[in-house]
């Protein structure tokens, strides 16, 4: 499967609304998966410092070039991630992209997946997607997405930085 927006649309998932206009109460708290995307016309520019926040005393921030490396020219999606219900299940899509969107505005996170995001001038048009899926088929589906990305383009995402595999 081609990992473009059109195609994940037709796959079931919703929202495609920018980070700046993505309203996280309307987002389900169910388990699923989820993707950010640029938007048409996106000019890819790195900043000096990302805008995450600092993990374990570490700073987000890569060099140009380790950016420019990573990046997957004539790719829309820019990572896949997943939200799992957590171990009191009140983790969920909602949770998970709050924490994200909180991460790029500089809050300290519980991990930094998708880190590089935060280094992208322009951010804020970026486009946020999700799907709903069970719990039990969160780490096969993220594998999935992984792998048909790399298949097209013969790496991962620009911010995932680990493929996901799953756990037999």
């Amino acid at each position: 499967m081609q990992v473009t927006k059109r195609a994940l649309r037709e796959d079931g998932f919703a929202g495609f609304r920018t980070f700046a206009e993505v309203e996280v109460n309307r987002i389900p708290q169910a388990p699923g998966i989820f993707a950010v995307l640029q938007p048409e016309g996106f000019q890819v520019q790195f900043l000096a410092r990302s805008t995450a926040g600092v993990f374990k005393k570490k700073d987000p921030s890569l060099p140009a070039d380790k950016l420019a490396a990573e990046w997957v020219d004539g790719a829309e999606v820019l990572y896949v991630g997943k939200a799992g219900p957590g171990s009191k299940g009140n983790r969920g899509l909602r949770r998970q992209i709050q924490e994200f969107l909180d991460f790029g505005n500089g809050k300290p996170p519980g991990h930094w997946d998708g880190r590089l995001i935060w280094q992208l001038a322009n951010a804020k048009s970026l486009l946020i997607a999700w799907k709903e899926l069970p719990a039990g088929g969160l780490n096969e589906a993220e594998a999935k997405y992984h792998a048909d990305f790399r298949e097209v383009y013969g790496r991962l995402p620009y911010a995932n930085l680990v493929q996901s595999r799953v756990k037999g």
